[in-house]
């Protein structure tokens, strides 16, 4: 589920022309956490949007999402589970390859840092292809958690990520066409 775009947290994302590549706008999302009332406001909308729904943890997506996450997580009240990068993790892991444009990547999570039937919210600040979420949905499934929704700040609608999430319940607080 997306809503329409909040004038403020729209204007608060530095758009980037030609990054990385010609052609491409990258959506920076480091302006609008830099702005206190824009950070805030988006952290009280996923509160407004989560805060019903009685979730036991938080996981959030290296490294951006782990900013939204933890907020989130400490408003409504769930613990914060972070998913990083292969080789970051301390404890044993479990771990998911997915595809990027050229090549692979691998994420991982402590193999118990989620207790079988756990309501589980995976959030990060952007979904566009949607690959590295859905190996996030892998892992937590794995652990057997029970995904309740899946949160971004920013969506890149033009790359249909949602596709791949469609499974579950997405919601975006602010959606941009073309990229």
């Amino acid at each position: 589920m997306t809503q329409k775009n909040d004038p403020l947290l729209e204007k608060s994302i530095r758009n980037i022309p030609d990054f990385p590549k010609a052609g491409i706008i990258f959506r920076d999302i480091t302006s609008l956490i830099q702005d206190k009332t824009a950070f805030k406001k988006a952290v009280d909308l996923l509160v407004d949007k989560y805060k019903g729904e009685k979730i036991d943890k938080v996981v959030g997506v290296e490294a951006r999402g782990f900013i939204f996450g933890a907020a989130l997580a400490y408003k409504i009240g769930a613990g914060f589970v972070p998913v990083r990068k292969k080789g970051k993790l301390p404890c044993k892991t479990i771990r998911a390859t997915y595809e990027l444009e050229y090549g692979t990547d691998t994420l991982e999570i402590h193999e118990d840092a989620i207790k079988t039937g756990e309501k589980i919210l995976i959030i990060d600040d952007l979904l566009a292809t949607g690959g590295t979420v859905k190996a996030v949905t892998d892992l937590v499934s794995q652990l057997k958690g029970k995904i309740q929704g899946i949160g971004f700040v920013i969506e890149l609608v033009d790359l249909k990520g949602r596709d791949k999430l469609k499974d579950y319940p997405v919601f975006s607080l602010i959606t941009f066409s073309g990229h």
